[in-house]
């Protein structure tokens, strides 16, 4: 095995307090003969106290620019920011969730860094993405709650409690795309007693779906099945994903126009561009906005809102990953686990990854290389 200097920069998008690697972690990378760099305060927004990565025997620096320059290794929660692609050089892989084909600029920015850039929501191993799929549970399940928050009167809802009273119906709840976070949005939706239907193409799927979620509807998704529903609609939750592809524009505006003022819409896509033609990125200080009277919920990083759970969840899939990468570097590790090829998305200067060169119209080179 190499030896490896991992770096765990603190986070610096807006409002995100998750951390990429535990003090646990740490020691155990530690014991296997690496060096761990982390930034001061990078835990703190999870409950995780520089001393608890002292204890485990990591070095801690002042600033994001220490731990570029000392690490081989990059750890991250989030897509680099600015000020982080200035500290990237060919030397560094970088390990985060990418999105890439929300943003061209930033697409362009990574290869010219000329690092190598593995996101988390491209590695699939048999048919599943295991490294997304726990906060896509933590974004499903929180859209619900943020959802019925917003149906509130104070929140310029429309005064809806989705679960109803006894002598009231229950709100309606639309969720488009039967996937991991749709699951777990209908299941907490159905959990407060509130009419979900899901939508989905794949007939498979709707029949898993109507067996195990017996109290939630399953209807074929088209436009017209769309349409008829949302006269009718409380809550609706954009939950469709093309593995590193930009999310399809399912919901336009014209839409939004039938529906009920006071309204709310959910997009769970919104990394991955979203999935109606109205939404645009918010933050978890500012995380609505109104377009044709739909509430429109749209932030960025939702689970970044629970980052201790969320935190835990995401280092439980991603920490096997990281110790595969620093003791066997890239072409070892997927030696190891062939799935780290598909997580590729830059290499070498060249973009690596065909959903993300559909999405801008670049040009990728499938080796990375």
């Amino acid at each position: 095995m190499q030896t490896t200097t991992v770096g765990v920069p603190k986070e610096i998008k807006e409002s995100e307090n998750r951390v990429a690697l535990l003090p646990s972690a740490a020691y155990v990378l530690i014991g296997h003969g690496h060096k761990v760099v982390v930034q001061r305060g990078a835990g703190a927004g999870a409950s995780y106290l520089d001393k608890e990565y002292e204890d485990a025997g990591a070095e801690l620096v002042d600033s994001a620019a220490e731990v570029f320059g000392k690490a081989d290794l990059i750890v991250k929660v989030k897509e680099p920011q600015p000020s982080e692609i200035e500290l990237l050089e060919p030397r560094h892989t970088l390990f985060t969730y990418l999105h890439l084909a929300a943003s061209k600029e930033l697409t362009e920015s990574l290869v010219a860094t000329g690092c190598t850039a593995i996101a988390y929501e491209t590695i699939e191993v048999n048919g599943r993405l295991p490294l997304l799929e726990p906060m896509s549970e933590i974004a499903g399940r929180m859209s619900v709650v943020v959802g019925a928050y917003h149906l509130a009167n104070h929140r310029g809802g429309r005064g809806i409690l989705l679960g109803g009273v006894p002598g009231v119906l229950p709100g309606k709840v639309v969720v488009i795309g039967g996937g991991t976070a749709g699951v777990n949005a209908a299941r907490v939706a159905t959990g407060i007693g509130a009419d979900v239907t899901i939508l989905e193409v794949d007939l498979e799927r709707m029949r898993f779906l109507d067996i195990t979620m017996q109290t939630a509807h399953t209807l074929y998704s088209s436009a017209d099945s769309l349409m008829q529903q949302l006269p009718r609609v409380d809550l609706i939750i954009g939950a469709v994903l093309v593995p590193g592809a930009k999310a399809p524009k399912l919901i336009t505006r014209e839409m939004l126009k039938i529906m009920q003022p006071g309204s709310v819409l959910v997009d769970i896509a919104v990394d991955q561009g979203g999935c109606a033609e109205t939404t645009r990125p918010t933050t978890h200080c500012e995380p609505t906005y109104v377009e044709e009277g739909v509430i429109h919920y749209c932030v960025a990083n939702m689970p970044g809102a629970y980052a201790r759970t969320a935190t835990q969840a995401l280092t439980n899939v991603t920490h096997r990953y990281v110790e595969l990468l620093a003791d066997y570097g890239l072409e070892g590790a997927i030696g190891k686990q062939p799935a780290l090829r598909g997580g590729i998305n830059v290499r070498g200067g060249e973009l690596a990854c065909e959903a993300v060169a559909q999405a801008h119209g670049m040009e990728h080179s499938p080796q990375g290389v």
